[in-house]
């Protein structure tokens, strides 16, 4: 009598005609962007992943293509980042991204963001365009938009009585805006006219904004302030 070789059974719902095909990893896809290359990210990736860390933030509204890649990417970003110490919050009611350091309790780790508090000046008007931006939104309105008259007059309040150099203090705050432009805090739609973006509230969440206006209340004219309004850091 002949033996009968079993026939291996195929797993369930697969057949002859049916072959299981196993989903490629994407390290086992070919990504190389350039002699050399041993990097495993898709350009879109690598993309948004040079972003983030080059920018203090990264907003769907600038960025649509690179926030669905950021979205569509997510978790291999992050743990990429998180190879670094550094830890990817994404916001998605304001759809904003950002970096941050992570100093792990107990361990030693290299810090690759500086903090880079913001100038007095800047954060007065950091505060005021945030509780611009505040009553605006509270009130319905779709924009919050402020004029570089309002926040020189707001922030020559906070000057001493006896300041006699006006000239140059105005000079301070001309500066203080570009630089709430550079940070996209701000965007000039007119000459002397900007609408104030949504990641104010970001770099200016509540408890900060309760710890800077106490801070206002009893400063003496320094320059900087001792920490950081909102994030803060960057590469």
């Amino acid at each position: 009598m002949t033996d009968v070789a079993e026939t291996e059974v195929p797993p369930s719902g697969t057949g002859a005609d049916e072959p299981f095909v196993e989903a490629a990893a994407i390290e086992d896809e070919d990504t190389a962007l350039f002699a050399g290359d041993t990097g495993v990210l898709p350009f879109e990736a690598r993309r948004v992943l040079a972003l983030v860390m080059q920018r203090r933030y990264l907003s769907a509204a600038e960025h649509p293509a690179e926030w669905t890649a950021l979205l569509t990417h997510q978790q291999v970003l992050s743990s990429r980042l998180h190879d670094l110490f550094v830890e990817l919050v994404v916001d998605r009611d304001y759809e904003i991204a950002y970096k941050r350091q992570v100093r792990p309790d107990g361990l030693a780790v290299p810090v690759l963001l500086r903090d880079e508090p913001f100038k007095r000046v800047e954060t007065l008007l950091m505060l005021y365009v945030r509780n611009r931006y505040h009553q605006e939104q509270g009130a319905g309105h779709p924009a919050a938009y402020v004029d570089a008259e309002e926040m020189t007059d707001y922030a020559l309040g906070f000057l001493a009585h006896d300041e006699t150099n006006l000239a140059a203090r105005h000079r301070e705050i001309d500066n203080a805006v570009a630089a709430l432009v550079r940070e996209r805090v701000l965007e000039e739609v007119a000459t002397g006219r900007y609408r104030v973006g949504p990641v104010v509230e970001i770099l200016l969440p509540v408890d900060r904004l309760r710890e800077l206006t106490a801070w206002l209340s009893g400063q003496d004219g320094a320059d900087r302030h001792d920490g950081t309004a909102g994030t803060g850091e960057d590469a």
